[in-house]
């Protein structure tokens, strides 16, 4: 039997299977996002690329269902989280960075329109056939941050305070402006 995540079926085939799907996936089984990660660690020296980032798990569930008695709308339920390797905007240094996608999905067709259900998110379905392992990847690309930074800004090398060590003579760009303000009084 095949990875229900791979199958393609119509979004009302699988809410009418009730279908739940465990992920327990890597980052490199993903290819859009897989190639995210891969363009932003491109940055990077080679001797600082962080090994095997591909394997890192994908873990969660996505489950399949209807949203009224009519059947009428298919729904997934979906939730999902990794961690995934990134490089820190502010200091420029590899990271991890926690990913969780969570939401609740009304399946829809183009120009196919539900009044009433406001605790879906709409997802439009441009074929008739969809894969699960679509909506997990896009959602997963969809929580990743436009500028990628520590989550702790203790961490971040940028914004660790900068020691002086005591007999270091520092130039301050104003400190000729303070001597001539001091003179002047």
């Amino acid at each position: 039997m095949g990875n229900p995540l791979r199958e393609r079926r119509t979004a009302a085939e699988w809410a009418a299977s009730g279908q739940v799907i465990e992920i327990a996936e890597k980052i490199g089984d993903f290819e859009q996002l897989a190639a995210i990660i891969d363009a932003d660690l491109a940055a990077l020296d080679a001797a600082r690329m962080p090994v095997d980032w591909r394997t890192s798990a994908v873990e969660g569930r996505v489950e399949f269902g209807f949203a009224d008695a009519q059947r009428l709308l298919p729904t997934a339920a979906l939730g999902v989280v990794t961690t995934v390797d990134a490089v820190c905007q502010r200091c420029l240094e590899p990271f991890r960075l926690p990913l969780e996608a969570e939401a609740d999905l009304l399946l829809l067709e183009l120009e196919q329109t539900a009044e009433g259900y406001d605790d879906y998110e709409v997802w439009e379905l441009e074929e008739t056939q969809l894969r699960p392992l679509d909506i997990v990847e896009e959602m997963l690309v969809m929580t990743m941050p436009f500028s990628a930074m520590h989550v702790d800004s203790a961490s971040c090398n940028a914004l660790a305070p900068v020691t002086q060590a005591p007999d270091q003579d520092m130039t301050t760009p104003f400190a000729a402006l303070r001597e001539q303000m001091a003179q002047d009084k």
